[in-house]
């Protein structure tokens, strides 16, 4: 088992969850039920911004360390403009689909806004980030992030990493606090914002959001110049880390379950939802997340080494999940394989609002046929390595030669 091989089938397993969550019908579907988010206050957005984190530390690091600082820099520059690029021409194009389908405008109205190319300021936002589409806000997060993480990177390079951790935290407390509103609120005046008006628009509060994927990549930076061992870290008999994410995990199920259902009274809910606010990655997410990151860790390093037979399975269960060759491709792949399955879901909502609401088995019928079509950009990528025959190393062809028949 490969490691990469490892985070590419887990990238490739929240896009597919990705688009299960975000495909919207009349009446809901029930395919959207099954999801390991009823069950913890973790979703695929966070696990794909965490993995982006740690690819980019686990990469740029070993790069800063050959090569010098500058080298790594203008690589991360150069990887976040290449995003940029994909941003805005996945912008381009559902902008002039709403000018040319019929009643277009009205079906994603909700999703772009009211306007459109006439508007300068409109385009200025959208160029900006200031006004984020629906389901085009994650690749946002990754260019602003980014920017600064040449220099994170090179002071987890240079053994100074608390630094980063530590000031990763202050600025998630900012977040929490509501600081950065002291600047978005007289933006969002200045592009009038108002109570029927289109201001500024994120799903994302990225002061809070930044500590996934600042987290993510000190643990990949670390990783790639060797400064932890996570066999050690994460070992058969250290079950600190297991038992406690596990049991942080139970303690949050039955409040997922209770704020999901609408069984937590208004009382209860009213302070709890003070802590649980998705758009800020609130205590509640944290927690959450950092348990699942670290018990998921634990099974994958630690679990094939346990005694128990059970956590051996569940290892090899997880293991034999995220090695999914279909998995693995759309991860390979996931900038392009994330931009399409937005233009996927943009297709199906408009379907949907073309035609009288359908039944379950249609919807899941169209769901299953979207996640088949989420793997087209990474099948065109890899087109020239179908049909290839498999190489055999030299030193593999001898020692085959020298075996006993």
């Amino acid at each position: 088992m490969k490691r990469l091989d490892v985070i590419d089938g887990i990238r490739g397993y929240f896009l597919v969850f990705m688009l299960i969550n975000h495909l919207v019908f009349a009446g809901g579907y029930w395919l959207v039920e099954i999801n390991h988010r009823q069950f913890t206050f973790v979703e695929d957005a966070q696990g794909f911004v965490f993995l982006s984190g740690l690819l980019i530390g686990m990469v740029y690091a070993r790069r800063m360390l050959k090569e010098g600082y500058a080298a790594g820099r203008d690589k991360i520059w150069a990887r976040a403009f290449e995003l940029y690029r994909y941003a805005m021409a996945l912008v381009f194009v559902i902008f002039v689909a709403r000018m040319i389908l019929p009643d277009a405008p009205q079906i994603w109205a909700n999703w772009l806004g009211e306007r459109g190319f006439n508007d300068p300021l409109r385009m200025g936002s959208i160029a900006t980030f200031l006004f984020q589409p629906t389901y085009m806000d994650i690749l946002p997060q990754y260019i602003v992030y980014m920017v600064f993480a040449p220099a994170l990177v090179w002071l987890c390079v240079t053994d100074r990493w608390m630094i980063v951790a530590i000031g990763s935290l202050i600025v998630w407390m900012a977040g929490q606090l509501g600081l950065h509103r002291g600047l978005t609120f007289p933006v969002d005046a200045l592009l009038g914002g108002g109570p029927e008006q289109e201001g500024m628009r994120a799903s994302f509060n990225l002061l809070g959001w930044q500590i996934v994927f600042f987290s993510g990549l000190i643990a990949g930076a670390l990783t790639s110049v060797n400064k932890v061992k996570w066999t050690e870290v994460f070992s058969p008999e250290k079950t600190f880390i297991p038992l406690t994410a596990l049991a942080i995990c139970l303690f949050f199920l039955p409040l997922r379950i209770a704020t999901a259902h609408g069984f937590m009274p208004d009382f209860m809910l009213q302070k709890f939802a003070t802590m649980e606010v998705r758009a800020d990655f609130g205590p509640v997410y944290l927690l959450n997340f950092a348990a699942v990151a670290a018990g998921l860790a634990w099974l994958l390093i630690a679990g094939p080494r346990h005694k128990n037979v059970y956590v051996q399975r569940v290892s090899a269960f997880l293991t034999g999940l995220f090695t999914l060759s279909y998995l693995r491709l759309l991860g390979r792949h996931s900038l392009q394989v994330y931009v399409w399955h937005v233009i996927i879901v943009f297709a199906v909502y408009y379907v949907d609002g073309h035609t009288p609401e359908m039944s379950q088995l249609t919807k899941t019928a169209i769901a299953f046929v979207s996640i088949a079509l989420l793997s087209l950009p990474a099948i065109y990528r890899e087109r020239d390595s179908f049909g290839e025959p498999q190489r055999v190393p030299v030193a593999a062809k001898k020692a085959a030669g020298s075996m006993p028949r």
